[in-house]
């Protein structure tokens, strides 16, 4: 696919459709690759399947056309991340964006890990809808509520190592899974690196960067919208 550094008239043709493997990197959100790749496409219908925060890098897959059709078997497909964990300290929204509280207590050495079906509470900081507004808004207002629990499916969860006050993780878990609060309930830790490194049969290994502003960017060429099912079945 030629290469577009801005905006520009739509371009006609299946060119276009299919998806597309982001790399998404810290401090960019989920719905400004998505813009930022629309407008470098001039302006293509365009989706994505599945939030990443903020702070948080690894895959998106964003889907251009007809792909956009799929975005919820997409979702539905099961992902993994790579966590590291700041241990002995707490933060008001599980991130490094949040108001931190050192504590000093460390979970255990190997802390258990819960894996199968969980109850979960997501973060107050987070997109879920309370009472049909983000709830990240409300809680940003200083807004006390509480957050409805739900039923996610936990399929592997590996502590790969321990230094002092950091952790690293490996986590495989059903859609709508909070990694955030995964690493919370451990107790005294808080999530300070996030990575999602694969979604269903996709990986981050073959994902390409997004665009950043004022540089050029060539377009990857799209999975074709037949592959996205076979590899769906």
């Amino acid at each position: 696919m030629p290469s577009q550094d801005g905006g520009g008239p739509p371009r006609s043709g299946t060119a276009l459709e299919g998806l597309l493997l982001i790399d998404k990197p810290a401090g960019m959100t989920s719905h400004d690759v998505v813009a930022a790749i629309r407008g470098r496409l001039g302006g293509v219908k365009t989706g994505h399947a599945g939030t990443l925060d903020p702070f948080a890098t690894g895959l998106l897959l964003v889907m251009t056309g007809a792909a956009t059709r799929l975005q919820s078997r997409l979702m539905e497909m099961p992902k993994s991340y790579e966590v590291t964990a700041r241990l002995g300290a707490r933060s008001s929204t599980g991130d490094p964006e949040g108001t931190i509280e050192v504590t000093g207590r460390h979970p255990p050495d190997p802390p258990p890990l819960p894996t199968g079906e969980i109850r979960q509470r997501p973060p107050i900081y987070s997109a879920v809808k309370i009472g049909g507004e983000r709830a990240y808004r409300r809680a940003r207002r200083g807004e006390r509520f509480e957050m409805p629990e739900r039923i996610v499916t936990v399929h592997s969860f590996e502590q790969l190592g321990r230094d002092g006050d950091e952790a690293r993780f490996a986590i495989r878990c059903s859609s709508g899974t909070y990694v955030r609060s995964l690493i919370a309930d451990l107790g005294d830790a808080y999530c300070l690196t996030l990575r999602r490194t694969a979604i269903g049969p996709f990986s981050v290994l073959d994902a390409h960067p997004a665009p950043q502003r004022g540089q050029p960017w060539t377009a990857p060429a799209p999975l074709a919208v037949e592959q996205m099912r076979e590899m769906l079945k």
